[in-house]
């Protein structure tokens, strides 16, 4: 279930938390982060093509093409039997921020989101059917989990600004861990 709980930045004791998606929406649209749930057009599942994925969603990913204009969109797939699976969750562990937009909608899995604004954490659990949109150069960092088994579509302006610049702050080790 989806889940937004906001930190002061520096405590771990949460002063709220949801599960309510128009809550956490409206949360999360206050500092410019879309979150939206979507469903699919046609029946998906875990042996889905890309190709598959991208049309059962083909008119959310247009809109959002046509809104943010967004130019290309792929499907990203991480198991837990990936021999990778530590160093990817490693890679993005510690905060850092992107020069465009951070665009994920959970096909299938999970994986949870810390959003580092002004002096508030935003811890957002995202689950299958959500759809988060990071603007470029938030302070954030993500987390698969120890046993990442999800499936993500992406939508980018331009692939080589969704580099991450890591901004050095110890911040992440502050906060509880994903452990899905």
């Amino acid at each position: 279930m989806s889940e937004l709980t906001i930190y002061p930045e520096d405590k771990v004791q949460p002063f709220f938390s949801t599960t309510d998606s128009a809550e956490i929406s409206a949360q999360l649209a206050a500092i410019g982060v879309q979150f939206e749930c979507w469903s699919a057009t046609q029946s998906i599942d875990a042996n889905s093509s890309a190709e598959e994925i991208l049309t059962a969603y083909a008119v959310e990913i247009q809109r959002l093409k046509d809104e943010q204009g967004y130019i290309t969109v792929d499907t990203i797939s991480l198991a837990s039997d990936n021999p990778a699976k530590d160093e990817l969750r490693q890679k993005f562990l510690c905060e850092h921020t992107h020069s465009e937009d951070e665009v994920r909608f959970f096909v299938r899995g999970e994986g949870m989101f810390y959003l580092h604004v002004a002096d508030k954490v935003y811890q957002v659990h995202c689950c299958k059917d959500d759809l988060i949109s990071v603007p470029a150069n938030t302070t954030h960092w993500f987390d698969m989990g120890p046993e990442p088994d999800f499936t993500a579509i992406r939508l980018f302006n331009n692939p080589e600004g969704w580099v991450a610049s890591y901004t050095g702050s110890p911040i992440a080790d502050q906060f509880p861990k994903f452990e899905g």
